[in-house]
C-alpha cells in the first residue's frame, strides 16, 4: 500500500517568492533560513546564560597554574613557551646559520682527517688541501653576495646576544624558584666566595634526609 501511496504524483507545495516591492532587499527568507537563523541565535543565548552564571556562581579565590602560566593575545588565551626550550631552539639556529656562512666564506665547518699510508701520499693530500684554500680565497664574490653575508653575520650576532639574554633570565628564574623551596640557607660574602662573580652566591645548610 506504501508502494502505491509513493506512485501517485503529489503536489509540489511552493513558498512564494519576494515582492516586487521589495526586491531591493534581496531573497525573501524561507521557513528553512528562519530555523538556521533561531537556532543559531538560541544557541548563542544559552551560551552567554551559561557564562553568566559561571561569572554569578565564580570563588573569588579560585587558582590554577593556567592563569599564571598563559597570557590573552587578541581575546584568547595562550600558553606561555618555555624559556628552556626557546633557548634551545635558538641556539640550534644559531648553529645552522654559523655552518651556512663559514661554507659561503669557503672557511670548512669541520676539519676533516685524512689517513696516509705513508709520506708521499701525505704530502700530496696536504699539497692538494692548500690549492683548495688558495682557490676558494681567489674567487671574486659579486658585491650583492657580500651584502648579504655581512647582513646575515648581523643576524648571527643579534641571535647570538638574544640567546645569551635567554639564558640570563632563565638562570634567574631557576635561582629564585630554588631559594622558595624550603630549607635553611644564606648568602656568602665576598671573601667565602671561591671563584668571583658578580652574581649573588648561596649555600644551603646540609641537612639529614630521611
Amino acid at each position: 500500500m506504501s508502494s502505491l501511496r509513493n506512485a501517485i504524483p503529489r503536489k509540489a507545495h511552493k513558498e512564494r517568492a519576494q515582492p516586487q516591492a521589495r526586491k531591493k532587499f534581496g531573497l525573501l527568507e524561507k521557513h528553512k533560513d528562519y530555523v538556521a537563523r533561531a537556532k543559531a541565535f538560541h544557541k548563542k543565548e544559552e551560551t552567554l546564560r551559561r557564562l553568566k552564571e559561571k561569572a554569578a556562581s565564580r570563588n573569588p579565590d579560585e587558582f590554577y597554574f593556567g592563569m599564571i602560566k598563559s597570557k590573552t593575545v587578541d581575546g584568547v588565551h595562550r600558553p606561555q613557551r618555555k624559556i628552556l626550550d626557546i633557548s634551545f631552539k635558538k641556539h640550534k639556529k644559531i648553529e645552522k646559520l654559523t655552518a651556512t656562512l663559514h661554507s659561503l666564506d669557503g672557511r670548512p665547518s669541520s676539519k676533516h682527517i685524512y689517513f696516509a699510508e705513508d709520506r708521499e701520499e701525505a704530502k700530496e693530500i696536504r699539497s692538494r688541501s692548500s690549492e683548495n684554500k688558495m682557490a676558494t680565497t681567489s674567487v671574486d664574490v659579486p658585491g650583492n653576495i657580500k651584502r648579504k653575508i655581512a647582513s646575515s653575520y648581523r643576524e648571527l650576532e643579534a641571535r647570538k646576544n638574544r640567546a645569551n639574554q635567554l639564558e640570563k633570565i632563565y638562570m634567574d628564574m631557576a635561582l629564585k624558584k630554588e631559594l622558595q623551596k624550603k630549607g635553611r640557607k644564606r648568602k656568602l660574602r665576598e671573601d667565602e666566595i671561591v671563584c668571583p662573580t658578580t652574581k649573588p652566591v648561596f649555600k644551603w645548610r646540609s641537612e639529614r634526609k630521611r
